[in-house]
């Protein structure tokens, strides 16, 4: 059996622990996420493709739940990576604190 790729080990990988945990995020949920946001929730790009982003990333004990998702661009998604959100935040000089305060209405909002 040839070796495997780096890519597919950490794809395998990620397949392991999304089996490992419970998802309770539905579509109508995340549709009304990003109709409430109305762009990535990190640096406000309308324009861009959407992608569910983990505040708290999957393999540091992560899942897609309504509190935990956010809608993110390609390029904020892949630039936080599996990194802690506000670390990020101060590291890209993006505005936690407004984040943090529009997560919180948004969830207020969907309750």
């Amino acid at each position: 059996m040839p070796p495997r790729s780096r890519a597919a080990t950490y794809a395998k990988r990620r397949q392991r622990r999304m089996a490992k945990v419970d998802h309770d995020l539905t579509d109508d949920q995340w549709f009304a996420l990003m109709e409430i946001w109305g762009g990535c929730a990190y640096c406000g790009a309308v324009d861009a493709a959407l992608q569910k982003d983990c505040i708290l990333p999957i393999s540091r004990g992560g899942r897609y739940t309504l509190t935990n998702v956010v809608p993110a661009c390609r390029s904020c998604n892949a630039s936080k990576c599996n990194l802690e959100v506000t670390a990020w935040m101060r590291r890209k000089k993006l505005d936690e604190r407004t984040f943090l305060v529009r997560q919180a209405e948004t969830l207020q909002a969907l309750a």
